[in-house]
């Protein structure tokens, strides 16, 4: 963890680009869980999801610390290459994203219209980073991988903003995907000393930090089969793992069905755009709701970037 003075800095640096998300209190969603239920809006930033934050971040940092690095790369299902090569292009940086085959259309052409060189290989998101590792060796970029401190760091300031505008928080549940997200909150409400509980949510079909929580240590998954491209992690970052062990109550795991539902009452609710992961979070809560009478709840909207097919497929089902 690290001090509140490192993370306003590293907000100051998020700020100076994208203004504080949201956060509100809508009626019909606390209905549902019996609670007084707040939403942190991280799909209403420029790339739709709370990842530039830390993009923003971290590119800053490596451009004052190495001024003639020729470029970098990274692997993502889409939230992460967005930041980056968003805030590559802002630097006059040159930006190689590598996503797997299959990856969500309309986050590729985000990223392509950003700036990004995109390069598709592997199955899934694993398959990508360990060959997007071998290109930044071969090509000589600067490899960022999807978990970092000053990712953390930049990640934090939309915990700083939900936390000042809503100290009073019982509990607040967050997506974990690699574990950017849910350690900037962790890191947030550590700086502010606060004690809200954080709950972690994880998709059941893609449940290594589930498991790896449950055991202590991190146990990999053969695959991370989800629609929820952001919580689709088969393999747990170490680091990341340890924080959440220290400082995470507890993990909730979520089904499809649940996140498809949580999607549509969202939208229908609040008229937002919630993709899967973005939804999980809220999911979580629906399924915790015996816990949250008269509760004071946040959830972690993470993102909006879902696939138009999809997002008509979702809400034309009932399932």
């Amino acid at each position: 963890m690290t001090t509140l003075e490192t993370l306003d800095a590293a907000a100051e640096i998020v700020h100076s680009v994208v203004p504080p998300t949201p956060q509100f209190c809508w009626p019909l969603l606390s209905r549902r869980v019996g609670g007084e239920l707040w939403v942190k809006h991280e799909n209403h930033t420029p790339t739709g999801a709370f990842k530039i934050r830390g993009g923003l971040v971290y590119l800053d940092d490596l451009k004052h610390s190495q001024p003639n690095i020729a470029g970098v790369i990274s692997a993502t299902t889409g939230n992460h290459g967005q930041s980056i090569a968003y805030a590559a292009t802002r630097l006059g940086l040159k930006a190689t994203i590598v996503v797997p085959h299959g990856n969500s259309p309309e986050k590729n052409r985000a990223m392509v219209g950003f700036g990004a060189n995109l390069v598709e290989h592997g199955h899934d998101f694993q398959a990508a980073y360990e060959y997007a590792m071998t290109l930044a060796e071969r090509e000589n970029l600067h490899p960022v991988r999807s978990f970092h401190p000053l990712l953390v760091h930049g990640v934090a300031s939309y915990g700083l903003e939900l936390f000042r505008a809503v100290p009073d928080l019982d509990v607040v549940y967050v997506p974990i995907g690699l574990g950017s997200g849910i350690c900037g909150v962790i890191a947030a409400r550590e700086a502010l000393s606060l004690k809200t509980e954080i709950v972690g949510v994880v998709a059941a079909n893609a449940a290594t930090y589930a498991l790896s929580f449950a055991a202590g240590k991190p146990v990999a998954t053969n695959s991370a089969n989800t629609f929820a491209g952001g919580l689709a992690v088969r393999v747990p970052d170490a680091s990341a793992l340890d924080i959440i062990c220290r400082h995470v109550a507890r993990i909730v795991t979520v089904t499809e069905a649940e996140m498809r539902e949580a999607v549509r009452i969202i939208f229908s609710d609040t008229h937002t755009l919630a993709e899967g992961a973005g939804a999980a979070a809220f999911a979580a809560a629906l399924q915790e709701r015996d816990r949250l009478s008269s509760k004071k709840v946040a959830v972690v909207q993470s993102g909006g970037n879902i696939d138009r097919p999809l997002f008509a497929e979702i809400l034309a089902g009932s399932e």
